[in-house]
């Protein structure tokens, strides 16, 4: 049988990259084939997700010695770090009851169509931190779950395993 935790550090760091992309490509699904539209953290989420990815794959193409393991396992823990900050913000929001005076915020695909690039990153901030009634709806779920709290698990699971493989005596 094989066992993960016996595995070389690349291929730890490349399959914590597969995982990655793999929430990634689950993320567009639901975009695009199920049509569920992300709101402003999920997008912030999605940004975690992609740094943990890059820096899982640099460390698996490197392959480092017992320093430079170290150093990309922080990484990817700073990114899974960020990431469980926004998806516990993200379920907090969710937790909230309903504002009947809040108003949904514009998209992202509206700011950056409307003002510049680093006007559009500061309203989305603006938008993604304070506006809450896009980020409020449950819209999927998963054994009764939402997806916040999916992403929040795989940020964990993530985080802990760089930590693990990059900080292992070999």
């Amino acid at each position: 049988m094989l066992n993960p935790f016996a595995w070389p550090y690349r291929s730890q760091y490349l399959l914590g990259f597969l995982a990655c992309a793999a929430l990634i490509g689950y993320a567009y699904y639901v975009q695009f084939s199920l049509g569920i539209e992300p709101c402003p953290l999920c997008i912030f989420q999605r940004i975690a997700v992609i740094a943990m990815g890059v820096f899982f794959l640099i460390g698996a193409i490197h392959g480092p010695k017992a320093s430079g393991r170290r150093v990309y396992a922080l990484l990817v823990l700073l990114g899974a770090c960020a990431g469980i900050g926004i998806a516990a913000y993200h379920l907090w929001v969710q937790a909230q009851p309903p504002n009947p005076l809040a108003g949904c915020t514009p998209g992202w695909n509206y700011w950056v169509e409307n003002y510049s690039l680093k006007y559009a990153w500061s309203k989305t901030l603006q938008a993604a931190f304070t506006g809450h009634a896009d980020c409020a709806e449950v819209n999927w779920t998963f054994l009764g779950l939402s997806m916040p709290f999916w992403t929040l698990v795989s940020f964990a699971a993530l985080g802990a395993g760089a930590v693990w493989a990059g900080f292992r005596r070999r």
